[in-house]
This record gives structure tokens, C-alpha cells and sequence, in this order.
């Protein structure tokens, strides 16, 4: 019980780092990389919006899964974690990784497309099977903790 105390503050600790360092990302780093690079090349100045776009949308998509875990941790803490309010934030998880794989999927194919660099084409492949593989066992880790919740409520309703 003392292990799992500290590892939920551990873990909330580091949350807020990523979180921080996340905001910071996506308001000023992204948008002035992004600046740099429309004024370095300007034979590409017109990716620059919609490259900051999809970027800051990727850092949100992050962000929410940051706290929804925050959100699984106060259940954990609370003893609430086989209740259907965790299958909820677990579903918040998998949609924001969804939406991710989607655009992540998307620019994958325009960059197929229009790479002249087998490199970046196997770079975004890696990038798109870790998402999946992430998505993936999430959605394995949702159906074992539902069946886990119905579980408990099973096993409470015979006590």
C-alpha cells in the first residue's frame, strides 16, 4: 500500500512536469519552430500553418491523456478504480489516442506521397505502429478492466 502511495505521487509529479513542459511546447515552441522554418525556406512557408496546427493537436491529444491518468490516479488513491467512472476515463484515453492515430495516419500518407526520402516514409511508419500498438492496449486494458468492474460488482452484490 506504501509502494503504490508513492508511486501515484511519483507518477502526479512527473504528470505535471509533461504537462508544463507540454503548454510551453505548444504555445511557444511548435508555433516559433515552425516561424523559423517559413522564414528559413520559404519554398515551404505554406506548411507552416497547417504544420503547427496538426503539431499543437497531437500536444492536446497528449495533454488530455495526462489527465485522464490524472483522473485514473484519484480513483486509484480512492479506491474507486473498478467503477464504471474509470471505464470512462479510460474510453478518454482511447478516443484522444484515436483522433491522434487518425491525423497521425493522414499525414503519413501526404508525406508518402510527397517524400522523396524512403527515410522520413519508415520514420512516420514507426511513428503510426507505436501509436497503434499504444491504442491497442489500452482498448485490452479497457475490456480486462471491465470485466474486472463487473467482477467486483458481482462478487459485492453475493457479499
Amino acid at each position: 500500500m506504501i509502494a503504490e502511495r508513492w508511486a501515484v505521487t511519483a507518477l502526479r509529479v512527473f504528470l505535471v512536469a509533461l504537462f508544463g513542459i507540454l503548454v510551453v511546447l505548444e504555445t511557444l515552441s511548435i508555433p516559433g519552430s515552425y516561424a523559423h522554418m517559413a522564414e528559413q525556406n520559404p519554398d515551404q512557408a505554406h506548411l507552416r500553418w497547417p504544420s503547427t496546427i496538426v503539431s499543437v493537436f497531437w500536444v492536446v491529444c497528449v495533454q488530455v491523456v495526462i489527465v485522464a491518468t490524472w483522473k485514473l490516479l484519484t480513483l486509484v488513491r480512492k479506491d474507486l478504480i473498478f467503477t464504471e467512472g474509470a471505464i470512462k476515463w479510460v474510453n478518454v484515453m482511447v478516443w484522444a489516442i484515436a483522433a491522434a492515430w487518425a491525423v497521425l495516419v493522414g499525414v503519413f500518407i501526404w508525406v508518402g506521397v510527397n517524400a522523396d526520402d524512403p527515410g522520413v516514409i519508415v520514420l512516420f511508419f514507426l511513428f503510426t505502429s507505436a501509436v497503434s500498438v499504444v491504442g491497442l492496449v489500452l482498448v485490452v486494458m479497457r475490456a480486462l478492466l471491465k470485466r474486472a468492474t463487473e467482477l467486483r460488482a458481482d462478487m459485492e452484490s453475493v457479499i
